[in-house]
């Protein structure tokens, strides 16, 4: 099953820096432009708009690539 994660949610991630701390901004649930890049998703395979609090900088992650702080 499919993690889910919600708007306001605290997650944590890797990123090239090392890890990352920020916020979920928003579920993606279709195909969009979204962080400088086409995000391929859907209702049964979302992605996931997060801000990182050290740089402010927006990325889109699978929700396997992110864990609940």
């Amino acid at each position: 099953m499919t993690k889910r994660f919600h708007q306001g949610d605290r997650v944590r991630w890797n990123s090239h820096g090392g890890e990352a701390v920020g916020e979920v901004l928003k579920e993606i649930t279709s195909d969009t432009e979204a962080a400088g890049r086409t995000v391929r998703a859907s209702r049964d395979e979302p992605q996931y708009l997060v801000r990182s609090d050290k740089s402010g900088g927006e990325a889109v992650h699978k929700p396997e690539a992110l864990e609940k702080l």
